[in-house]
């Protein structure tokens, strides 16, 4: 559903409502530009910690404008093993609403706009009939000033009306204002002695003139009049002075104050849309979701903070349950069987075996999306396609159980490990952001590969790397020097022998799955346990070999014990009394330590891994 300044009023609530009956939310953003400065390669350095990236980002992006933000939400439907789906596509602007309102300063980058252009995105949505929006000291700054101007004559009562009660004096009027003053009030005049007129408009004037004649009736005529400003379609404004009783001039408050009130709504705008997300606290899915969130964040919430623990902290008030299906693909056990995890590759791989294509269907009076036509880069698009890649990673998640599942909810503890980890692009050895933590520490091999003169002599490249050498001690205490092609036969190499051994095990496994469809079995792990679905989970590396038959049948009961803890909060696998029924069946084999702790050297089935 495309929404737009002129309905978005209209289907706020039914947004609402996809909010509040959703299992998890799906976003995606374009922006106006990615840098304003270096170029995407630099801005994305692969020797970056999280915090020089962070740094970077909130440096050279923060200055575009995120002007289209897609969200679709995924709704459950037990009964059919399907979901329901409802997409909107926001066309975001920050169109100052009053002379009042922020006067918003963004920059464009020429290859992004060109880009989506080419794309075929509406840039006069965009310009002319985008939804306007207030962070949130905008918005205080903006009730402040509606404030100061109903009480900025002698600093009580509206603009449109002084309380009797208030301390009355004489304005002091500059001597080029008094003839202009005194024309006001004799018009004023004539009009409370002619009963047949009941209204008068000023000719327009400037800001300060109109506060003049505010604070000046304020004290003249306290009672029996209403004035207000209004504007011409022209953008000039005037005053209108009114012949009123005590009830009407009461009544004709109120209209102004709800007119106020409902002018401040709109200019909030689209931020109440990210107010509701945070408000409910679903599960948040993105695709390479860093910029999303820093955007959204900065945009319709409140500047950046300098320090990236604090960032973290706020990201978890905002966004207590966010997912990146970019880190989800390059990890465990999708790393493997996903060689591209572009947004559109990734889609089209996941309809392929051994994963399986969700059923999800639009609801009613909502469009459907066909990703054969691959509407790539359209907000609300992307946002479906990201949702359908996490329900087809989740589910195949499902198949490592036992029995087991065809259908894993958002709210399963199987996708708890990825919750919270924002990928890094192309940071070579800390894959993600950790937003819950302290972030992986790098133990990098650093490659510098230098292009010099054949008539450099040996004292000329001893001065460049013990150069490099000082000014990247933070990195490592060693360096080896070696050619490049020395250097591209050994990652040949190493190439080649990871492929073998990926098809081998991963052929095997299949071979396995398929004889004995009822046995567990775990992938081969190559990576470090950070997480754990329960407080009680005992910390370790689990087993590696695929060939879990061969071990004994107490281990292969206490892992199922353990799957079976692990789907009692899956709603959408099985009910909740038939998981505890068959929890009760396999309690007498389960050994406790004496804190309660599960004392099998078995521990959570998949986690995001220390180090790529």
């Amino acid at each position: 559903m495309e929404i737009i300044r002129s309905n978005f009023k209209d289907n706020l609530n039914k947004v609402y409502e996809a909010i509040e009956e959703a299992d998890f939310l799906a976003i995606d953003g374009e922006f106006s530009g990615i840098s304003d400065g270096p170029s995407v390669s630099t801005l994305t350095n692969g020797f970056d910690t999280p915090e020089e990236r962070y740094q970077k980002l909130k440096k050279h992006s923060m200055d575009f404008l995120l002007f289209q933000f897609g969200l679709c939400s995924f709704k459950s439907d037990h009964t059919e093993a399907k979901y329901i789906m409802k997409s909107f596509n926001f066309y975001i602007f920050p169109k100052p609403f009053n002379r009042s309102s922020p006067d918003v300063k963004f920059v464009c980058q020429s290859s992004s706009i060109d880009f989506l252009a080419n794309q075929g995105f509406d840039f006069n949505k965009v310009f002319r009939n985008g939804i306007p929006y207030l962070n949130q000291e905008e918005e205080r700054q903006l009730r402040e000033q509606y404030d100061e101007k109903r009480s900025q004559a002698n600093g009580a009562g509206t603009l449109s009306y002084i309380s009797p009660n208030a301390t009355k004096c004489p304005v002091t009027i500059p001597e080029d204002q008094k003839k202009f003053i005194e024309r006001v009030v004799e018009q004023i005049e004539d009009l409370i002695q002619n009963e047949e007129n009941k209204s008068l408009q000023l000719e327009p004037c400037t800001g300060f003139q109109r506060k003049l004649i505010y604070q000046t009736l304020s004290w003249k005529y306290p009672k029996g009049i209403h004035v207000e400003t209004l504007e011409t379609e022209k953008k000039e404004r005037y005053i209108v002075i009114s012949k009123v009783d005590e009830e009407e001039r009461k009544k004709r408050e109120q209209q102004k104050q709800a007119k106020e009130q409902e002018e401040l709504s709109d200019a909030v705008g689209f931020s109440r849309v990210i107010h509701a997300i945070a408000n409910s606290g679903k599960l948040v899915v993105g695709h390479n979701m860093l910029l999303d969130v820093m955007h959204t964040i900065h945009q319709f919430y409140c500047p950046l903070p300098e320090d990236l623990s604090e960032f973290k902290e706020l990201v978890a008030c905002v966004f207590p349950r966010l997912l990146d299906t970019k880190l989800m693909a390059s990890t465990q056990p999708f790393k493997e069987i996903i060689n591209n995890t572009s947004l559109a590759e990734l889609e089209k791989r996941l309809k392929k075996i051994p994963f399986n294509p969700p059923e999800v269907e639009s609801a009613e009076g909502f469009p459907s999306y066909d990703t054969a036509s691959e509407q790539l880069h359209e907000a609300g698009y992307d946002a479906y396609i990201t949702g359908l890649c996490f329900i087809s990673m989740a589910n195949y998640l499902g198949s490592f159980l036992s029995p087991p599942k065809d259908h894993v909810s958002a709210r399963s503890k199987l996708i708890e490990p990825f919750f919270n980890k924002l990928f890094l692009m192309r940071v070579m050895d800390i894959p993600y952001l950790n937003l819950e933590g302290p972030d992986l520490q790098p133990k990098r091999d650093h490659v510098l590969h230098v292009t010099f003169p054949k008539e450099w002599k040996t004292s000329d490249l001893y001065q460049l790397f013990s150069a490099f050498a000082v000014n990247t001690s933070r990195y490592a205490e060693s360096y080896r020097i070696q050619t490049y092609a020395e250097y591209v036969e050994k990652k040949h190499e190493e190439k080649q022998a990871k492929r073998k051994w990926t098809e081998d095990s991963w052929k095997e496994m299949e071979r396995k799955r398929l004889k004995t469809q009822y046995t567990p079995y775990i992938p081969q792990s190559r990576y470090y346990c950070v997480n754990s679905f329960t407080a009680t989970s005992t910390m370790g590396k689990r087993s590696m070999s695929p060939i879990q038959e061969e071990t004994g049948s107490d281990d292969i009961e206490e892992r199922e014990i353990q799957d079976t803890e692990l789907d009692e909060t899956d709603c959408c696998a099985e009910s909740v009394p038939e998981g505890r029924k068959r929890a009760k069946k396999f309690k007498k084999v389960k050994e406790q330590d004496p804190t309660g702790s599960i004392t099998s050297g078995s521990t959570e089935l998949f986690d995001v891994p220390d180090s790529w």
